[in-house]
């Protein structure tokens, strides 16, 4: 009898990364800018899988932006058409069945005038990939067309195919530090090479139409491929909407997307799936970025690389141990994708499991002295529990959520040349009481902020402007305006300047919430989704928009081995947040036994006034009690309650503070918006406590 011996799976990774685009204009004078994050969220990939997954090979095209007149790298590491095309093909040969495959690009996403006319008509664009060299009339895009028969002759190979594509359809205008990866603009119209090296003509229209179920024309308008069951596609945002790369974690920019993904599996939870993965990472994009729609497609359930985290950390080593500098040196650096400001707990030599009972002996923060192969990192006050050593491991902590946030208040200019974007543009009349403006919110921040926000010059979550009606707006990081922040409040009102800070000090304590996540060994166990009046789940959960009185149901299942105790949070639209009473009792919390589910009735409204609005469910479940209350807000302008007032009207009995470290965490978030905040950030130290939260996000329109 012969013995059968099991071979495991090789991971081999194709990693693209374009900061710097060749100069020139499109037809429309529109053009490709270079950008300043991708190459080096390709390092920070790069540095993961070597680190945790142990690849067998990797393919990297890179383009770095160096501000020469060319990239460093040499042509054949260059991402060009021929260079991408020839990578793909190589992956797909060296590969074998049941092998891992991971796909991961940042840079542009583009639009261009179809070269397949009779699968698209003539009004629908090819989505496409943009090479570092599309300035060049005689370059080509990777079109969808291509990708879709690249990825198909992976799949038909039998391998286990996961593409993440950071960049996306379209461009616009930011302001501050923020860039997007599209092109601003129609689609490209220049005439260009219709020839593949892909495969032949016939080839690519035959595989899209068995893709699309035979349907040619319009078979997949603005999605960047044919859903498909058969691989994982994490895309930065839907195909109306940017990608941004900004300032996250210190003074470098990254892909919103690779940033929170790589966060999430720097701290993984067993048994990570990708719809988990997915979950997380849209939160938190969401909660920074409004216009920013992270979509996953394909193989949700499919474990994460295809195996369990219970083990996998990306960890480095401590070098040096600098006693009366109170700081360690970590053997990861640039090179790496580290930069000022990642955090690390350390735990003693020989430390494999990083769970709650394995306290680290200290939390150390990475400072400016950085080179390309380590870092040095200042202990945290207070953080301390034991003595460092030389090969200490030390994992990256997710990034905390943000308790003090930052306001940047932008001055507009007059546009006497008509070339200035219009949200950076103010008319004569209202530029000469703009200074005034922004001066009275700047002298009320320290007086009404009470310590939750503070002006910074960059690297802001907030901004304050003045638009062109003679309004303050309080905006997102890239200057876009929050929606329903009602009544507008004028420019020279008596107390205008006041509210400002005060609507800032609630958006501070909302979004705070609304970041508030923790994969752990339940995430998996709680089951969450929005299902029809019929109790079915949506056709497409990745688009869940309701009227107003249409009735739903959010469908809870506990299918851990447990009773969990589950809370649900409305973030509503007119940014108030309150917990929904589940069974209609008034109960604290519902506990769910092993195996328990239900469906709970749902019906939106708007308030008067609104025609569209975002609610936002956070389900909690915890294995034992906790004090969400604590979380509530009323709506946008009226008083937030002391908490100590709050917390006593629904649970007088029950203790403040104690050593529960979800209750720290609430309390933290809660604190009195009168009192100075208790801290900075708060974080989520380990990923396996007993708790854990799910999602849903519903756009509720006006009938």
């Amino acid at each position: 009898m012969t013995e059968q011996t099991t071979q495991i799976p090789n991971l081999y990774a194709l990693l693209i990364g374009i900061d710097y685009y060749l100069p020139g204009k499109l037809p429309d004078g529109s053009f490709y800018p270079s950008l300043g994050g991708c190459v080096r969220d390709i390092k920070r990939v790069e540095d993961y899988l070597k680190k945790t997954q142990k690849p067998k090979q990797i393919f990297k095209l890179t383009s770095s932006n160096t501000d020469a007149t060319e990239p460093p790298e040499p042509q054949d590491q260059l991402p060009t058409y021929e260079n991408i095309v020839a990578k793909f093909h190589a992956i797909t040969e060296i590969a074998q069945k049941d092998d891992q495959v991971y796909i991961h690009y940042s840079g542009h996403g583009g639009r261009a005038k179809t070269i397949y006319p009779e699968l698209k008509g003539a009004g629908q664009p090819d989505e496409a990939l943009v090479p570092m060299d599309i300035a060049k009339t005689n370059q080509r895009y990777l079109r969808d067309v291509e990708i879709a028969t690249l990825l198909k002759k992976m799949v038909n190979k039998g391998l286990v195919v996961t593409v993440v594509f950071d960049s996306c359809h379209s461009g616009g205008t930011t302001r501050g530090d923020t860039a997007i990866r599209g092109l601003e603009g129609e689609p490209d119209t220049t005439s260009r090479p219709t020839d593949s090296l892909v495969a032949s003509r016939q080839e690519l229209i035959q595989n899209w139409l068995e893709l699309t179920g035979g349907t040619a024309r319009k078979a997949n308008a603005g999605d960047w491929l044919p859903k498909s069951r058969d691989y994982v596609l994490l895309a930065a945002c839907r195909p109306s909407e940017y990608a941004f790369e900004s300032v996250f974690n210190g003074n470098e920019s990254n892909g919103a997307l690779t940033y929170w993904m790589l966060d999430t599996l720097n701290n993984p939870s067993p048994d990570l799936t990708y719809k988990s993965l997915y979950d997380r990472v849209y939160a938190k994009v969401q909660s920074q970025f409004q216009t920013q729609t992270p979509m996953l497609f394909g193989e949700g359930e499919r474990q994460v690389f295809g195996r369990s985290y219970a083990n996998v950390h990306y960890t480095v080593n401590v070098l040096k141990v600098d006693t009366a500098r109170n700081r360690v040196q970590l053997d990861a650096g640039i090179a790496q994708g580290l930069g000022e400001g990642a955090r690390f707990a350390i735990y003693a030599p020989g430390t494999t499991d990083f769970s709650e009972k394995n306290k680290p002996l200290a939390i150390a923060q990475v400072t400016a002295d950085i080179t390309p192969g380590d870092a040095w990192a200042a202990i945290e006050p207070d953080s301390r529990s034991g003595d460092i050593e030389q090969a200490s491991p030390a994992i990256m902590l997710s990034a905390p959520i943000a308790l003090v946030r930052r306001v940047r208040l932008f001055e507009k200019q007059e546009d006497t040349t008509n070339q200035l974007p219009k949200n950076q543009v103010l008319p004569s009349e209202l530029l000469k009481i703009q200074t005034t403006a922004l001066t009275a919110v700047k002298a009320a921040i320290p007086r009404i902020g009470k310590g939750w926000v503070e002006l910074v010059s960059k690297g802001e979550h907030y901004q304050v402007a003045i638009n062109t009606s003679g309004e303050y707006e309080i905006c997102d990081r890239n200057g876009t305006p929050y929606p329903n922040l009602r009544p507008a409040l004028l420019v020279g009102d008596a107390d205008a300047a006041e509210n400002v800070v005060k609507r800032l000090v609630h958006l501070t304590k909302y979004q705070a919430v609304q970041e508030l996540e923790n994969l752990s060994v339940l995430t998996n166990k709680l089951v969450v989704q929005l299902t029809d009046k019929d109790k079915k789940p949506l056709a497409d959960p990745t688009k869940q928009t309701l009227q107003t009185g249409e009735n739903t149901f959010l469908y809870i299942k506990n299918e851990s081995d447990q009773d969990l105790n589950v809370v649900v949070m409305d973030l509503q639209s007119d940014w108030a947040i309150s917990q929904f009473d589940i069974l209609e009792d008034g109960a604290s919390f519902v506990p769910f036994a092993p195996g328990q589910e239900e469906w709970i009735s749902l019906s939106f409204k708007l308030p008067e006034g609104y025609q569209e609005g975002k609610d936002i469910l956070k389900v909690f479940a915890t294995v034992g009690p906790a004090k969400f209350r604590w979380l509530e807000l009323p709506s946008l302008d009226k008083p937030i309650q002391a908490r100590n007032a709050a917390f006593d009207e629904y649970d007088e009995n029950t203790p403040r503070g104690g050593g529960d470290p979800l209750d720290k965490l609430l309390e933290a978030i809660s604190a009195d918006p009168d009192e100075i905040p208790p801290t900075r950030e708060v974080q989520v130290m380990a990923s396996n406590r007993g708790w854990t939260t799910k999602t849903v996000t519903i756009t509720v329109k006006a009938n």
